[in-house]
């Protein structure tokens, strides 16, 4: 956003007469400058108020017009630029309207202000009208003068009218001059530029004076003479000589000056004379091709705007291209891509020929002779044509045009290139010279030397430390020899260190490499072919020496050795002045001179001379080494970058305060480690990391494998330990060092927090480098001992001890390492020291920190290398965070897998640029993780936002050989394979043993993930493999992979159970796609070795293939791969993983289709239930129907396409939809089936009420007779009666004759009484068992609650009770044995000691188990549920409630339980059993006949039936006295009977609109399961009834069903009374009008047909049948009813009074009848929301929480509950186990008994039955709620299962710390 100048000083020049002058205008006013006299002291600035901003203005318009008063301009010119600052120069020019004065007008600006002023100008064009704004665009196309001027002032314009009175306008121009300050960095015109330019202007014209006097020539040739005198001072280009005058301005406004090319400018400052012409006409082109260089590398803006690392990192197009040539405008890009690959030909690349084409000029035609052919010049010859740009200008571009962090990344990988590094260079931009020093601090050398005594010593060092000889070549004049080719196979024969002409695509005129002065450092490799035996700086000055004295003089001063290059020996040579000051010098010098052919000469004074023409290449280099090693033994003198650095008057980047504020932060904290041993530096300063954190990792993972009886009590135990070690942990606090690291990284600006990273990483590693190089040589030596005591018997001591000393070693290497992960992994423990103390949040910005540390580029350590397991609470919250600042957004994970020290680093970071250097001198350890953005350009083509890539440390590591196992190995395979998308297995050489070691784990971790259905796939990367590009070899070697895979597979399927055979079994594999072999990383033998260009080749293509293979691949979002993370990590910690593995992301996804699954059955359901009620009415409406199920299916068509379309576009559109597929087939046929339920149930209700209609058919032919006659009696009545009776005369009459004609009319129908059901059930039980007996059962109603006793042996008698003498071991076995629901858990060793026990004092011990108290509680459930489907077959509705049922039902009960008796031999059941058990199941049974003989009663009796219609034939007979005709007593009959239809038909509707709207509205009812579980979980702990919590536990469903019911009930009499009200009243209006528009059309259209009344009922009925239920009323008198529109008008009129009669009627909610509801809403709720899977866990009775109820799989759980809270008990013991399910079976010793068997919780599903058919996945969670509900209700518990928490089942202490709310607020995982 552009920065706002408080008070800008605008200076206005041009044409005035583009300008209305006036009070309107708001920018110049009414003062017009006056340019006819000399005055111009009145010229001044005036302050303007322009909308709203104070301008500071100055109005010089006109006075380029003014060239008679040049003075008076200048002085005052001069005098308004000392008195402001000005910030902009608005050139003023009317549309339309260019003089030639106007044209002059910028040129007359520069000619006064300079050229300096250009960035600071802007053309404002005026227009008279309006329109003239348009031609703007075309003005410019069309003038190629105006397009100039425009260019020059940088493309800068806007237009505003000439009066300049339009506030809108002034305000866009200073919005438009605020963006042209914000471009020039906020700086202004000032004094200083314009005096520079007054000066040079002066010069020109006393240059011009003296040439005129002196000759006559003309004058003309006075001015060219003029413009070439320049004097030696001033023999600088245009651009260097403004940049010394422009040091307040910006590098933008530099750049913009220096841009632009001369040739287009109309005017060119030129002064002086001088004799070297010819040079300045070459610095004046260098300059022009300098800027041409960088526009045709497409850097122009980057001269300015940097280049960043992030950049050149991300995934782009171009970055995945491997072609040799490219376009000439990718030269950058492909440049960095091969660099980033450490491919040294990225030197190489030729631009394309096409592009080579487009540069030139096109050929002409030309004689085809042999003179032409030898005569015509080429392109480039003549100078038509451009030449192709120098590799080295490509390189030395982008590295001026970088910022610091990714010069530093450019200059670490040409050093891995073994290329020479630029060590001073020139900037192009302001001609100084720079020492890069920040380039070289991540560069590190290691080299080998040899003592005389033969020892070699190993060196690693930072190679700006490095103190080395260093030997400086130079040349003085033109030379034949190339100096670079010389020093290259001076140092290393097979490598262009150094760039040289004849390297390809050397170009002769390069353009930034003049000046520039190269390093390179010969690394001797401590064997005797070595070139010199210790390290060696070369160093080669580019260009002429002498051209470069200042670069030269530096040079010399700093080397131990000179190497000049001389040409001819002549007088010049002889007469040098700096050779002959070199010569003086004492310190050697080598002179190369090409035109002699001399061997090596001199010697004294270590000064001699070599000659080079003529003489072999190898003569000419023994000569020189063995001079410059002598002359390096003799040389006191060392170099070292340091050294360099320390000089003056050179500029080093690192001066940069940014840099230098982020190395200050780093040095703070390196000076609190000054002085301390390294070995205790984390002791001291990183604490949290030590041995608690260690200690703490081993609780873990004890925690997740704990054994023996009472899991939740050790459980409990190792938590508190764990506890306990955070808050040691968190006592520590914040050490010095952390406390600083932290504060520095809140404090710091974003490039300063960069530096500080790379400062700390860069000195931590450099002040362990020395002790850890010789501890790995130790560890070297010791592990080499090893191998070579390995198999000799005779020496196993040595062996003993040579391993005990390697672990010592390994144990100083981990203490003495100490680099910024560690750093960061404090602040992991410190966070979660925090969060395990639950210390306030505030202190939770540690996350925050790291986050920001990891987009900076450092990679976050996933796994602790140290202690082998992962920070999980530090990571999520990291994860977290950086979701918080990038978004949730997709990412691919790429991980790789091999053995320790396999190149899998090194192959990352090629492939992406990436620096996974966690630490100095050691390999990987744990897992780090990295981000690599894709670009934008590839957004579009691949489906996610980053890769993430994960890189691991090896298997097989050396430094776990004494304690690690193949186990350990087989963790981190899969813990790196399922976090992975895609893993990498990456292979070293080709060892049989190692390669088979690999591969049974990589396929064994590939099998593990196929088990829990997660889908990575892999490739296999073969690395140090010769002759890669033999096809025949790689056939072969893919097909012995594949082989080794399949037998690797055959093992692992052993071990993982599993019936795979070969690989391709296991994850889809192509062997041709999959398998890449790669060369050797090094090119010869390091340390010079460059790395292999072909390495670096199919580092290309293995990248290019992997974005081609995963670009349809969709990623994970950052949340889902924090999930997976999660699980893959617990799974981990528990010893089976397949057994404990939760696929979070498979669930989370489940959970969603679930939740759409509710919504389509839904859609389904209310589709079927108005399509129900439609039909209904027809049937009740139409005689002799017949409702087809075709119909119903025709009806649901509609909406079944719909949900199929939606069904199909989610399964098809879902992000998840790879995840979706496994399920698409499954779901759709349930749904499917679902369609064909919901017609089938409607078609059985529809024949149900079809027959009973057809039933009913006698009794309503009699009721309609009886009406008839009813009728008539009324009517006849009325007539004998005079109109002006009273009504209360009228009603008290008709009351007395009403009995009498019901009597009369129904003499012979039947009567139906009061029914006594009850009574009934204890008449029947009374035959069998004494009536006082069942009397006190029914008193004490135990019975009512028999479903969810949670004790039934005082229901039984025990057999052996019956008989105590008799003693069965395997009886007393059996007895404490509990079954596949509630059994009992115990340790073995407990279980045969307490059988033992058992056996001798088993005689008082009640052996009733919890096995058989199961059993009964089946025995229960069971006979209820068949007795109410017994009850369901009962012809109550045709026939009414008769006697004879229920001693069909108490039979039915006696016969179950006879038969459970029978199936025992254990007990017998009391009789108190059995009557309790008729009782609870006569219960309900009284409850459905009694309502269903109330239908019965109401359809059947017709006395009540006719006493129901007393008020309409009332009505009748009071029409008839009051004068009614026929057809208004008809038309309010007719009214009468539609309004209780009109009500039924509205509260049908609102049945079906309130279900809806709690579908939608209630929280409970508008998710899957899950949902409606974890909302019935809240409400129980709401209410705190253990009563309610017992049912829910032992019958669940029933209290589901409740729980609805009371939510519908809340919703409708509570807490949306007005809702409900409002929503029958809108039915009541809606049907209404229904049914008045139906009168209307009937009316109409029996009218057109000249129809009667019977038509017009016909037609009527017709339209009302689908809508309400629709019984025409006899009436006798219907023939004379001929007035149709009379009798319209009255049903009409009566509809519209009952209308408000009837929505009055619902002035509270207690006027709602729920038993009005034809299906109650909470019935529609409980159909939709509990058809589902009701399977409850064998051991807990947890339900599960499959959404449908035939699922296919196992049945699942999100949270088990622990044992005691059903009841079970630990074997012969009375004490309640409060061990959860998910912590048993983790255990090897935990046992249960079922028939008689025992089995191990481990291998529960062994136990066969319902046990086989659960999943239960080991979980460690929390799990607060049932822990919190089993200390809350303990006593209750105890009472209602008669047990105690006890002994093993005592309640751990910690669990009595959970509330409530945290019991609550645990359910959200739900």
């Amino acid at each position: 956003m552009d920065q706002k100048i408080q008070e800008l000083t605008v200076t206005l020049f041009g044409n005035s007469s583009a300008v209305h002058f006036g009070d309107e205008n708001i920018l110049l006013g009414q003062n017009k400058l006056a340019t006819d006299n000399a005055d111009f002291s009145l010229t001044v600035s005036k302050i303007r108020n322009v909308s709203g901003r104070s301008v500071n203005l100055i109005n010089i318009l006109d006075l380029q017009d003014s060239e008679l008063y040049l003075d008076s301009v200048d002085q005052a010119i001069a005098r308004l630029v000392n008195e402001n600052e000005i910030h902009a120069f608005v050139f003023v020019l009317q549309l339309c309207q260019l003089t030639d004065t106007d044209k002059m007008g910028l040129e007359w600006l520069q000619r006064m202000f300079g050229e300096s002023v250009l960035p600071f100008v802007m053309i404002l064009f005026t227009y008279e009208k309006e329109e003239d704004c348009d031609t703007i665009i075309d003005d410019l196309k069309k003038n190629p003068v105006l397009e100039q001027l425009l260019t020059k002032c940088g493309d800068r314009y806007y237009t505003c009218s000439k009066s300049m009175n339009n506030q809108s306008e002034m305000k866009t121009l200073l919005e438009k001059i605020d963006h042209m300050v914000s471009e020039n960095s906020q700086c202004c015109y000032t004094a200083e530029l314009y005096n520079t330019a007054s000066n040079l202007r002066e010069r020109l014209q006393d240059s011009k004076n003296q040439r005129a006097c002196s000759s006559q020539q003309p004058q003309d040739d006075v001015d060219a003479a003029a413009s070439k005198q320049i004097t030696e001072t001033e023999t600088v280009s245009k651009t260097s000589r403004f940049l010394k005058t422009l040091k307040s301005i910006s590098y933008t406004v530099r750049d913009k000056i220096k841009g632009r090319n001369p040739s287009e400018e109309n005017v060119e400052l030129k002064v002086a004379v001088h004799p070297q012409q010819n040079y300045e006409e070459k610095e004046k082109l260098l300059g022009k091709q300098t800027d041409q260089l960088f526009t045709r590398l497409q850097l122009e803006k980057n001269q300015q705007q940097k280049l960043k690392t992030a950049d050149v990192l991300q995934i782009t197009a171009q970055s995945l291209s491997s072609q040799d040539s490219c376009r000439e405008k990718e030269l950058v890009k492909t440049f960095l891509q091969r660099l980033l690959l450490m491919d040294y030909r990225a030197r190489n690349i030729t631009v394309s020929e096409r592009d080579q084409r487009q540069s030139g000029t096109t050929e002409k035609d030309e004689e085809d002779t042999w003179e032409s052919f030898i005569t015509t010049k080429s392109e480039l010859d003549d100078g038509k044509g451009k030449d192709h740009i120098d590799p080295m200008d490509v390189q030395m571009a982008v590295f001026h045009c970088s910022d610091n962090f990714l010069k530093q990344l450019i200059v670490t990988k040409l050093s891995q290139c073994q290329y020479a590094l630029p060590l001073l260079v020139q900037n192009p931009f302001t001609g100084k010279i720079e020492f890069p020093l920040w380039t070289f601090r991540q560069i590190r050398k290691s080299w080998k030397t040899c003592a005389i005594s033969g020892e070699t010593t190993s060196k690693t060092k930072p190679i700006y430390e490095a103190e080395t000889p260093m030997v400086v070549f130079f040349r003085i004049g033109a030379i034949s020899s190339s100096k670079s080719q010389l020093m290259n196979s001076l140092i290393n024969e097979k490598h262009n260190t150094f760039f040289h002409r004849d390297c390809p695509g050397s170009c002769r005129d390069r353009l930034l490499m003049a000046g520039v002065v190269e390093i390179s450092w010969y690394l001797p490799s401590g064997k005797g072919t070595d070139h010199f035996t210790d390290c060696v700086a070369f160093c080669n000055l580019r260009g002429d020496g002498e051209t470069h004295k200042k670069q030269l003089e530096i040079l010399t001063e700093m080397s131990s050795v000179n190497v000049v290059v001389v040409g001819d020996q002549d007088d010049k040579i002889t007469s040098n002045e700096i050779l002959q000051k070199l010569f003086k010098c004492p310190k050697p010098l080598i002179c190369l001179f090409c035109e002699d052919n001399s061997k090596a000469s001199g010697g004294k004074n270590l000064k001699y001379k070599i000659g080079l023409k003529d003489r072999n290449k190898s003569d000419v280099l023994t000569d020189l080494r063995k001079v410059i090693k002598e002359c390096t033994s003799k040389s006191l003198s060392t170099f070292s970058l340091d050294k360099l650095g320390q000089k003056k008057e050179i500029r080093k980047d690192e001066n940069d305060e940014e840099c230098q504020n982020g190395k200050g932060a780093a040095m703070q904290i390196m000076m609190l480690l000054k002085g301390i041993e390294m070995s205790k530096i984390k002791e001291l300063y990183l604490p949290c990391q030590g041995k608690q954190w260690h200690k703490w990792c081993e609780k873990k993972k004890e925690l997740h494998r704990l054994q023996g009886p009472n899991i939740e009590m050790q459980k409990c135990k190792k938590q508190a330990e764990m506890k306990e070690i955070r808050k040691e942990q968190h006592q520590h606090g914040l050490s010095k060092l952390m406390e600083l690291f932290i504060d520095t990284l809140k404090s710091l600006t974003e490039n300063e927090k960069c530096y500080f990273l790379k400062w700390l990483g860069i000195l931590l590693d450099n002040s362990t480098t020395d002790e850890l190089s010789g501890f790995r040589q130790a560890y070297d030596l010791t592990w080499s001992k090893v191998l070579d005591l390995k198999g000799q018997a005779d020496k196993s001591e040595e062996m003993k001890a040579a391993q005990t000393q390697l672990e010592e070693i390994s144990q100083k290497l981990s203490a003495v390492s100490f680099g910024m992960e560690h750093i960061l992994r404090e602040m992991g423990q410190i966070y979660e020291s925090l969060i395990s103390v639950q210390v306030a949040k505030k202190d939770f910005t540690l996350p925050k920190i790291a986050a920001e540390v990891m987009l900076s580029g450092h990679p976050l350590e996933l796994m602790d290398g140290d202690t082998g397991h992962v920070p999980l609470d530090w990571v999520s919250a990291v994860l977290d965070e950086l979701i918080n600042k990038l978004g949730d957004l997709r990412v691919f994970v790429l991980s790789v897998l091999g053995i320790q020290s396999s190149g899998k680093s090194t192959m990352l970071n090629a492939m992406f640029g990436l620096q996974f250097a966690v630490s100095a001198g050691r390999c990987t350890k744990g897992a780090f993780m990295q981000l690599v953005k894709v670009s934008e350009e590839m957004k579009t083509k691949m489906k996610f936002d980053y890769i993430v890539v994960v890189d691991t440390e090896g298997l097989r590591a050396l430094e776990f050989t004494g304690m690690s196992t193949r186990q350990q190995d087989n963790g981190l395979a899969t813990f790196v394979v399922g976090l992975g998308n895609m893993t990498l297995i990456n292979i070293f050489g080709e060892n049989p043993a190692e390669m088979q070691d690999i591969l049974q784990i990589v396929v064994q971790a590939f099998m593990r993930m196929k088990k829990v259905r997660l889908n990575p796939s892999c490739m296999f990367v073969h690395q140090n493999v010769g002759e890669v590009t033999a096809g025949e070899k790689n056939m072969e070697g893919r097909k012995r992979l594949l082989d080794k895979l399949d037998n690797m597979t055959k093992l692992a399927a052993k071990e993982e159970d599993c019936n795979a055979k070969c690989f391709s079994d296991v994850i889809a594999f192509h062997v041709r796609s999959d398998v890449w072999y790669f060369t050797q990383l090094w090119e010869g033998s390091p340390p010079m070795a460059p790395p292999n260009p072909l390495y670096c080749e199919n580092i290309q293509e293995l990248k290019s293939n992997i974005i081609s293979k995963i670009s349809t691949n969709r990623g994970v979002t950052l949340s889902e791969f924090k999930e997976n993370f999660s699980s893959l990590w617990n799974a981990l910690l528990d010893e089976n993983f397949v057994f404990s593995f939760r696929n979070t992301l498979e669930i989370a996804v489940y959970r969603k289709l679930e939740h759409e699954y509710s919504k389509w059955t839904w859609s389904l359901r209310s589709a079927m239930l108005a399509i129900e009620n439609r039909l209904h009415n027809r049937v009740i409406n139409e005689s002799f129907l017949e409702i087809d199920k075709k119909d119903i299916i025709e009806c649901m068509k509609k909406t079944k396409t719909d949900v199929e379309t939606s069904i199909k576009k989610f399964f098809d559109e879902d992000w998840d939809k790879e995840i979706l597929i496994q399920w698409q087939e499954r779901f759709q046929r349930k749904i499917s089936e679902l369609c064909n339920e919901l017609v089938e149930g409607t078609k059985r209700k529809l024949d149900e009420v079809i027959r009973l209609k057809i039933a009913r058919e006698k009794i309503d032919c009699e009721k309609k007779a009886y009406e008839s006659k009813l009728f008539k009696l009324s009517k006849d009545l009325a007539k004998e009666k005079n109109k002006e009776t009273k009504e209360e005369a009228l009603e008290k009459e008709f009351e007395d004759v009403w009995s009498k004609w019901v009597t009369e009319l129904t003499p012979d129908t039947p009567t139906f009484g009061e029914i006594n059901i009850w009574g009934d059930v204890t008449e029947i039980l009374s035959e069998s068992y004494e009536l006082s007996f069942v009397c006190e059962r029914e008193t004490q109603g135990t019975y009512k609650r028999m479903d969810v006793l949670g004790d039934y042996s005082d229901s039984v008698i025990l057999k052996n009770q019956e008989d105590p003498d008799q003693e069965d071991l395997q009886s007393t076995d059996e007895q404490g044995e509990e079954d596949d629901n509630k059994n009992a858990c115990a340790l073995e060793q407990v279980v045969k000691d307490e059988k033992q026990g058992l056996c001798e004092d088993s005689c008082g011990t009640n052996t009733f188990t919890a096995d058989d108290g199961n059993s009964l509680s089946a025995l229960i459930r069971s006979t209820a549920t068949d007795i109410k489907a017994e009850i369901q077959k009962v012809p109550i509705a045709e026939r009414g409630y008769s006697h004879i049922y229920i001693p069909e039902i108490i039979a039915s009960v006696k016969e179950k339980v006879k038969t459970y008796e029978s199936s025992t031999s254990k007990f017998i059941l009391k009789k108190e059993f059995t009557v309790d058990l008729c009782l609870y199941v006569c219960k309900f049974a009284a409850e459905q006949f009694a309502e269903r003989h109330k239908e019965f009663k109401e359809a059947y009796d017709v006395r009540l039936y006719l006493e129901k219609q007393r008020q309409q034939y009332l009505n009748i007979f009071k029409n008839y006295c009051n004068g009614a005709t026929s057809t208004a007593v008809f038309g309010q009959l007719f009214v009468d009977t539609l309004e209780p239809s009109i009500l039924q038909a509205a509260y049908d509707q609102t049945a079906i609109d309130l279900s809806e709207k709690m579908k939608r509205d209630v929280p409970a009812f508008n998710g899957n399961r899950s949902n409606l579980e974890k909302h019935i979980l809240t409400s129980l702990a709401e209410e705190g009834s253990f009563e309610n919590y017992i049912q829910y536990i032992q019958n669940p469903r029933e209290h589901f069903n409740n729980f609805i019911k009371k939510k519908v009930n809340d919703y409708i009499f509570k807490d949306n009374c007005l809702v409900v009200l409002e929503t029958i009243k809108g039915n009541i209006q809606s049907k209404g009008k229904c049914v008045m528009d139906a009168v209307n059309e009937a009316t109409k259209e029996a009218n057109n047909s000249n129809g009667d009344v019977n038509m017009w009922l016909h037609h009527l009925s017709q339209k009302l049948k689908d809508e309400l239920q629709f019984k025409e009323k006899s009436c006798l008198e219907k023939k004379e009813i001929t007035d149709l529109d009379f009798l319209q008008e009255v049903v009409i009129k009566g509809l519209t009074s009952i209308m408000p009669k009837l929505s009055t009627g619902f002035q509270d909610i207690s006027d709602l009848k729920l038993e009005m509801f034809r299906k109650k809403p909470d019935e529609i709720l409980i159909e939709h929301l509990c058809q589902c899977c009701w399977a409850q866990c064998p051991f807990c009775n947890a339900i599960c929480t499959n959404t449908m109820e035939d699922h296919t799989g196992n049945h699942s759980v999100r949270f088990h509950r622990n044992f005691g809270t059903n009841g079970w008990s630990y074997i012969f013991k009375n004490q309640l186990g409060i061990d959860f399910c998910t912590t048993a079976i983790s255990s090897n010793l935990l046992h249960f008994q079922k028939s008689g068997k025992v089995f191990s919780f481990k291998e529960y599903r062994s136990a066969g039955g319902e046990y086989a058919k659960w999943n239960i996945s080991p979980d460690n969670s929390e799990m607060p709620y049932w822990k919190w509900f089993v200390c809350k209700f303990q006593e209750d518990l105890e009472k209602h299962y008669k047990k105690k928490f006890i002994g093993h089942g005592e309640i751990p202490s910690e669990w009595k710390d959970y509330t409530k709310e945290k019991a609550i607020e645990s359910l959200r995982e739900l």
